[in-house]
């Protein structure tokens, strides 16, 4: 893989690049129509302003995994959070794919290592305050580390790449004494600094730093599992009353946050609304009569809308439709479907074709036939284990794998997918109707997004005790590189009890020494063949059956300013909109 550049934009250069767009001058600048251009906010700011006030409405069909930024790894989540949670790092906030360069958030300045990686120091901005006024410190950092990754399964959701790379011996935060005194892997010799010891060399160490966990959270403060509730802000926005699950989330302005301290949020609208659990086909037509401004789920319209849209001449400007980099797929279970001939039965049996109109056809995405999304060094999109004429799948192949494996006759498993999420139950529905033909027999069940992963697909005794073989998903990268992307969901490391997001629970030998290779490799072409060596260890397990490279269509409002697409976390950058009710 191509060793990307930890390259950075300076402490206040992020914001120039929006305040830059709202100057005028161009067509991509201040001339730019209020409505834009069809496509145009994939790699521009649409309707660009500095215009402050209003009210931006949001709404999502299902419901966060969880607002605690230590406890959540839904893509929308992390985008939303920053609102009320400041990182140490942060990527660029521009279109496209410079979004994908790292830069300062709390920090004040990219993170030094020593020569073999395994130390990294990192020192925060002086005078920064949570909304009731007093001081974040280096140490609230460190706890919200240690609780998002030490915390006895309490915080099942997030990611565990501190726990994975910091030299800690393990304990439970929430069971400890002095939690900080505990948490030896970090070392905060004052009030401003950190200091990460790693257990290996991880030159891609940085990027982590800007994720959600990095957020400080007061030890005095933290309820646990509660803490969600009323997150203490440390961003432009604080609660405004106690989280309502299933209902409402209401943010307004933090009056101690400082502007000048932070290049990533310029805090346009005065508060931030969210309503939950509303239908998508509702979402979707408010959205289009402007009674909401977003949505929050950052996965673009239903397919009934897009089918409308796509048809009406009017709307066209208002239509973004980026290849996001997302990959959306079906996990198969290995411990539920253990030989792997069976799980090869799935793949060939799968009409690919099916599954591509399911998700939207060209509009919805890029046929995937591999793991690794196209922009990622070491992806290869032409390469396909399982091909089939027109890609409507092999049964020959299928049902002689069949026979390998000892089920001449097919089998049943239970089908796991989100409620609320359309184009997830429809590629079931697809599926469902392509293993039919070779007597592979499924029942689809749907289950509460925001719990999917902690609860259902992704919980160890659940899967075991319901015979979920299968499950639909999808995921961006954390970043962009191979490992950014696809380490979480097929390395055995990665395997969780619980909030398990190796969902097919792939826990090969050969792919998990690669996985250590990797992050040991600075040859970038040697890190691109390991890459894609492991691509194809994960389909010749069957572990992983890839649908579509996701394109969303989204509908932009005239009345919204600053918008843009983020490759960074695959949808509309949410900390850049305004409203401009005109």
């Amino acid at each position: 893989m191509r060793k990307r550049t930890l390259g950075f934009v300076a402490l206040g250069a992020a914001a120039s690049i929006f305040l830059s767009a709202c100057g005028g001058g161009g067509s991509e600048g201040g001339d730019t129509q209020a409505n834009g251009a069809y496509d145009q906010g994939s790699t521009e700011i649409v309707n660009p302003s500095e215009q402050t006030g209003g009210t931006l409405r949001y709404a999502i069909s299902s419901d966060f995994d969880s607002t605690d930024p230590g406890d959540t790894y839904y893509g929308f989540s992390w985008n939303f959070t920053r609102y009320y949670a400041r990182t140490l790092l942060a990527f660029t906030p521009a279109p496209a794919n410079a979004s994908t360069e790292l830069t300062t958030d709390m920090a004040t300045g990219m993170p030094e290592s020593n020569d073999d990686f395994t130390e990294w120091t990192v020192k925060i901005q002086e005078g920064l305050k949570y909304e009731d006024g007093s001081e974040i410190t280096a140490q609230d950092i460190k706890y919200a580390i240690a609780r998002s990754n030490y915390n006895g399964g309490e915080l099942p959701n997030g990611p565990r790449y501190f726990e994975a790379h910091l030299d800690q011996e393990p304990f439970n935060v929430f069971e400890s004494d002095d939690p900080l005194a505990d948490f030896t892997a970090v070392e905060t010799p004052d009030d401003y600094t950190l200091v990460f010891h790693l257990k290996d060399s991880f030159s891609e160490f940085p990027y982590i730093l800007t994720q959600p966990q990095t957020a400080p959270v007061p030890l005095e403060s933290d309820r646990g599992a509660l803490y969600k509730e009323n997150v203490v802000s440390s961003g432009p926005y604080k609660f405004d009353g106690a989280y309502q699950p299933g209902v409402a989330l209401n943010l307004t302005r933090n009056e101690h946050w400082d502007a000048e301290t932070d290049p990533i949020r310029p805090a346009l609208p005065d508060e931030v609304t969210v309503e939950i659990g509303v239908d998508q086909d509702e979402i979707d037509q408010r959205l289009v009569n402007g009674e909401i401004d977003v949505d929050l789920s950052g996965t673009g319209v239903g397919p009934a809308m897009k089918s409308t849209l796509l048809t009406d001449e009017a709307a066209q400007p208002n239509l973004d439709n980026p290849l996001s980099g997302a990959l959306r797929y079906v996990n198969i279970h290995t411990p539920v479907i253990e030989d792997v001939a069976c799980r090869q039965a799935i793949m060939y049996a799968a009409d690919r074709d099916s599954l591509h109109r399911a998700w939207g056809g060209e509009s919805g995405g890029d046929l995937a036939t591999n793991l690794l999304p196209p922009t990622i060094p070491g992806a290869d999109p032409e390469s396909d284990l399982y091909p089939s004429t027109d890609n409507k799948g092999d049964l020959e192949a299928a049902q002689a794998k069949l026979e390998e494996c000892g089920e001449d006759e097919g089998f049943e498993t239970t089908i796991a997918v989100r409620d609320g999420r359309p184009n997830d139950i429809a590629t079931a529905e697809a599926l469902q109707e392509s293993l039919t033909r070779v007597g592979i027999q499924t029942d689809i069940q749907t289950f509460p997004a925001e719990d999917f992963f902690a609860q259902y697909a992704g919980s160890q005794d659940y899967v075991r005790e319901n015979n979920i073989g299968l499950s639909v998903s999808g995921w961006i990268p954390d970043w962009a590189t191979g490992y950014g992307f696809a380490s979480k969901i097929t390395d055995g490391d990665a395997i969780q009890a619980t909030g398990n997001y190796n969902t097919s629970e792939l826990d090969d030998p050969e792919v998990n020494g690669l996985w250590d290779d990797a992050l040991q490799t600075e040859d970038p072409d040697e890190r691109a063949n390991i890459y894609a060596q492991i691509d194809t260890l994960v389909m010749e397990q069957a572990a992983i059956l890839p649908v579509v490279f996701d394109r969303a269509m989204f509908y932009r409002s005239d009345e919204l300013t600053n918008v843009y697409y983020t490759s960074s976390y695959a949808m509309y950058d949410f900390m850049a909109i305004g409203v401009d009710r005109g």
